[in-house]
């Protein structure tokens, strides 16, 4: 198992790397239905907090605007 199990401070990137290693070791044959099932859990866990990282950043996300009289403003980013 991974250390990042269960840890909320995990990045993005180290979550998206477990999951690679994790589908890895799903599509091997030899791989036991209790052993296949605890790293599915762990996937979707994973799955979940990455997907909870990127929404906290999309509302985070601004884009600045250079307005015509040089000023700058904040706008929040509008998905498109």
């Amino acid at each position: 198992m991974s250390e990042a199990k269960g840890r909320d401070d995990v990045g993005l990137e180290e979550r998206l790397a477990r999951l690679e290693a994790i589908v890895e070791r799903l599509e091997q044959d030899e791989l036991e239905l209790q052993e296949a099932l605890e790293l599915f859990e762990e996937g979707i866990g994973h799955v979940r907090a990455a997907h909870g990282l990127l929404d906290e950043t999309r509302l985070r996300v601004e884009k600045l605007v250079v307005e015509m009289d040089g000023a700058v403003s904040v706008e929040p980013h509008s998905p498109e």
